[in-house]
């Protein structure tokens, strides 16, 4: 059994199990957790109707956190440093300057420039008139939109780098991935293409978040033979920002397109369009149920190509020579 702590996403499937009144027993095994920790965890989060609940207990689990964390607090925990700080502070020295001037005079490091702007703009907002830039909250530079954007854009592997057996449409297992937009625009239907047959993978999201695109590909690419998940190319939409997830238990490799490179997703274009035939722009997709995906992907799936001649996808794609006229 797993011995590490509950995860946010692992509190979310165990409110669910409850809430379908699995027997813990069998939580604690699909969860890979000892029955002590699940009986635990119910105990200590439970709200206040006795019930289990995923947010409540991610809220008691921040404070108790919070709390642990706060004897940590170097400046909060010693009342000279906050009379130092506030003194300095009100003859217009910057945190910059009075974490320099400790380390000086003490000939260590006390308390960093940034713990100081944390604990002025979360505990002692009265000293922020003191502050010498005021247009709006201090920032660690590393931790901009801007390098956060760059981190993520540098794990993603480009379109241009994938082998060039991908482009010739030679093998089966190489994907494109994409989402149709419902007339909700939080909705969606996410499509899975295979390049060289055509054959589709079409889910519903009634909503269409990074959380629900992965859980959704993984459970839909559980059903495809692991020989025919090399690979799959996605746009850079907020959706697939998840990709990992889908990388680590689909086992194939993912590649993106370049932004406003629609030329780069050609299959996906011409597969969207085919869908839209029974579900046109702007209609709501809340209304929309499973099971009419489905039949649309079926459909789709056994209607002959010229350019597999006149083979259906999923004959190709399951390597089936023939058919059977009806």
């Amino acid at each position: 059994m797993s011995h590490k702590h509950i995860t946010s996403f692992q509190r979310n499937e165990l409110s669910a199990l409850l809430r379908a009144k699995v027997k813990q027993k069998d939580i604690a095994l699909l969860l890979n957790k000892d029955r002590t920790t699940i009986w635990r965890e119910k105990k200590r989060n439970k709200g206040k109707d006795d019930k289990y609940n995923a947010r409540i207990a991610k809220e008691k689990t921040k404070e108790r956190r919070i709390k642990a964390n706060s004897r940590f607090k170097k400046i909060q925990n010693n009342k000279w440093l906050q009379k130092y700080i506030e003194r300095k502070l009100k003859i217009y020295w910057s945190p910059e300057q009075i974490s320099g001037r400790l380390k000086l005079e003490f000939k260590k490091n006390v308390i960093g420039k940034d713990s100081i702007y944390k604990y002025i703009y979360e505990e002692r907002k009265d000293l922020l008139k003191h502050l010498r830039c005021q247009k709006g909250k201090y920032r660690r530079r590393y931790g901009t939109k801007i390098r956060e954007k760059q981190r993520e854009e540098q794990k993603k592997r480009r379109i241009d780098t994938r082998p060039q057996i991908i482009e010739k449409r030679s093998r089966l297992g190489d994907w494109k991935g994409d989402t149709i937009v419902g007339g909700e625009r939080k909705t969606g239907i996410l499509t899975h293409v295979d390049r060289k047959s055509g054959y589709l993978l079409a889910d519903i999201l009634y909503h269409k978040t990074a959380e629900s695109v992965w859980k959704t590909t993984v459970s839909s690419f559980k059903k495809i033979p692991k020989d025919k998940r090399k690979t799959i190319i996605y746009d850079n939409g907020a959706e697939f920002s998840s990709f990992e997830f889908i990388e680590r238990y689909t086992k194939a490799t993912i590649y993106f397109a370049y932004p406003y490179h629609s030329w780069e997703r050609g299959t996906n274009e011409n597969t969207n369009g085919l869908l839209r035939q029974f579900f046109p722009k702007k209609s709501l997709f809340a209304k929309i149920s499973k099971e009419d995906v489905k039949k649309v992907e079926k459909l789709i799936n056994n209607r002959p190509r010229k350019r597999l001649n006149y083979l259906t996808p999923y004959e190709v794609f399951n390597e089936k020579r023939c058919c059977s006229l009806e």
